[in-house]
Parts: structure tokens; sequence; C-alpha cells
């Protein structure tokens, strides 16, 4: 089972996910060096929750307890800054929920959750600082205070001692201690970091860090070496019910495959294609004009309808009967062919600004995914 209960991959989607988890093991014993106030790209391919650089230090060279960096996304949640002492039985964790900043910290057996502040997800620059000052942990959000957590226990509050360990991307302690559990990976940049106010190398355990776009605008970014996978079971439909896919991007600036179906055990079911032309094939081609911005796709019992920009007038229909257990039993794939074309030569080049299905947008931090694929923004 790959995500979601998949019981079935064709061979291209096996050798996607062979690659990513031989990938990721081999990554295990690399370790290099890096200066902590580098740019770091967060969302790498390794387990989901190891962290992407990690660094330690004695609390003894420590003057203050205070970290500084800059950060920039569109990614609504995911994990950005961990820190321990006493070897992970005190911890703090920062990411985001919904756009928000969420703290979760764990002091002298007390567990402590707390959300709040503006939206983050802009896809602007944003400047956190997060310090420890007494029985307060403090973050602040372009020099303004964004959460302030007083912690005091009863017990007889001790003298830490010992190292400090920092993390980015990822935590150094089981997921499940957390009050809140949230999706860890991160479409995000973060930069001119300053920890601790020392200077101290992080190591990385990912053999190449992948860089940052300079300028980023919203959407799935596919590069023409990768696509994504669902298993179709995660769109629950009724079985009379019209099932749509909507797709919104500037179609003459893309190459590939946008999409592709295949029920389990049999053939490629349905596929759209970008080059000069957009074609959409199901059991027959038809060619759109490339200059909409918007495409719908709708299946029903009797038709499959193909819409431009919402113009009616624009619209293709096709009599053809697509089964609707494909979408029960099947795989959907965003930026690549499914069966077919293990030579990449069907790879998506091109930004998606929108991706959606029944109405919901597809996360594709969800799926199966190239490492190349970065899920919530697109260079600009």
């Amino acid at each position: 089972s790959v995500t979601y209960g998949m019981t079935y991959k064709p061979r291209i989607v096996a050798s996607l996910v062979i690659t990513i988890l031989v990938s990721a093991a081999i990554e295990r014993f690399i370790t290099k060096q890096v200066s902590g106030d580098s740019v770091f790209y967060l969302s790498q391919t390794r387990d989901l929750w190891r962290p992407l650089i990690h660094t330690a230090v004695n609390l003894s060279e420590i003057n203050s307890i205070k970290s500084s960096f800059q950060f920039r996304t569109y990614d609504p949640e995911g994990l950005i800054f961990y820190g321990d002492t006493k070897n992970g039985e005190d911890w703090f964790v920062l990411s985001l929920m919904d756009g928000i900043p969420l703290m979760q910290i764990s002091k002298e057996g007390m567990l402590v959750s707390v959300e709040g502040g503006l939206k983050l997800n802009d896809g602007k620059w944003h400047t956190l600082e997060v310090s420890n000052q007494g029985k307060f942990v403090i973050l602040e959000v372009d020099g303004s205070t964004g959460l302030k957590v007083g912690m005091q226990s009863q017990q007889t509050e001790e003298v830490i001692s010992g190292g400090l360990r920092l993390a980015l991307g990822g935590i150094l302690i089981e997921k499940e201690k957390m009050i809140v559990q949230f999706k860890p990976q991160m479409d995000a940049c973060v930069r001119h970091g300053s920890w601790l106010n020392i200077s101290i190398p992080w190591e990385s355990e990912v053999e190449e860090l992948r860089p940052c776009y300079q300028n980023i605008r919203p959407g799935s970014y596919f590069s023409g070496t990768g696509f994504a996978v669902f298993n179709t079971s995660v769109f629950q439909t009724d079985e009379y019910a019209a099932l749509r896919v909507e797709l919104w991007a500037d179609f003459r600036q893309m190459n590939g495959t946008i999409l592709s179906i295949k029920p389990l055990q049999k053939e490629l079911e349905f596929r759209v294609e970008a080059s000069k032309n957009t074609e959409v094939h199901l059991k027959e081609k038809f060619i759109l004009k490339s200059t909409f911005k918007k495409l719908l796709i709708t299946f029903s019992k009797s038709e499959l309808k193909v819409l431009q920009d919402g113009d009616e007038s624009q619209s293709t229909t096709s009599s053809v009967n697509p089964e609707l257990t494909t979408w029960r039993e099947g795989l959907l794939a965003i930026g690549g062919l499914l069966g077919e074309g293990e030579d990449g030569s069907h790879f998506l080049t091109g930004c998606l600004e929108k991706i959606q299905v029944q109405g919901r947008d597809l996360d594709l931090d969800l799926a199966v995914k190239h490492m190349s694929i970065s899920s919530h923004s697109c260079p600009a």
C-alpha cells in the first residue's frame, strides 16, 4: 500500500515510489555541513517527519535562547522549525495550520498548544523570531508579537544543562507526542537564519539541497521530470452524481500530459495533453483552442463534457460512456501518463494555477509525487 490503501500500482508508479524510497535510504548515510544562514527549500524527498537539516549545541555556549529567520510560502499547512533539550524530553514545534502559526510545547511534563495571528501563506517573505524569556515562549512576526505562551510548573524548576538541538522541516521526537496532528510536508523557503546568536554548522542528510525560486506565484509547478498520483477512492462520489475536474492554467505555456485516469487492471481511460493545442482523449481525441485559462471536465452516466472558460459555445460533448467505477477503483495522475511513457516523454512542464476535483482544491502533498514537483508555488 503506497497511499490511501492503494493496492494497484502501474510499473511507472512503482518505479517512482521505489526510486524515492531507495534515494531516501541512501541519503541516510550522507551528511554534509551547511551554513545556518543559507537558503533552504523545505519540501525535499525524505521521510516525512525527518528534518531537512539539524544541529546541536551545548547550552553552556548560549547567551540567549533566540532564533530568527525569514520564511515564505503559499502552503497552508506544514512543519517549519523544531527545538529541544534533555534529548527530546522538553521540546518546541512551530508549524502552520490553515496558514496560521501553531506552536506546540512540552516542558517539565506540561503539554501546551496555541495558534493565532495573521495568515503567513501569502507568498511574501516574513521575519520570524522565536525566543524563550523566562516562563514565556514568544513568537514575533515582522517585529510584532504573534504568539506569547506562559508556562509555570508546580515542580521546582531545575537548571537546564546539556545540549540543545534544532531542526528545520522535521522533528526529532515521535509525532504522536504532539497535541495537534498535522501534515508535515511544506512547500516553503527559509533564509537569513540567525540561530541562538552563535555561528554553528548544520548537518544536511539530503544529497543536494534544492534552491528556492527567486520569485513565486500560487500554483503547482511541474518541471518535466515527474508526476503525482492519487488513488481515486479518496474522491468520494455518489454512484449517480456527475464527476467534475477543473484545471486553471495558461495552457499555451504548458507541454506534456496534464491529467490521466486509469481504472484498475485496465487500459488508460482518459487523458488531457497540452502542446501547441490542448487535446482531450477519451477513446477519441478532441482538439481545443489553446487560449483559454480554465478547463472544466464533467463525467456523467451518459456523456463527457469539456467546457472552456465557462463558455457553453466553447463546449465539447462526447456520448462515450466513461466507467464511473474508474473513480472508485483506479488511479488519477497529475503531470504524467499512467501506464505509459516510462521514458518521461509525457511528463508535464508548466504551472497549474489551481486543480479541483468535485469542487475541492487538490493538495498534491497528499499524493505520491516526484520530488521535483512544487505543490503550492510556481516560479514567477
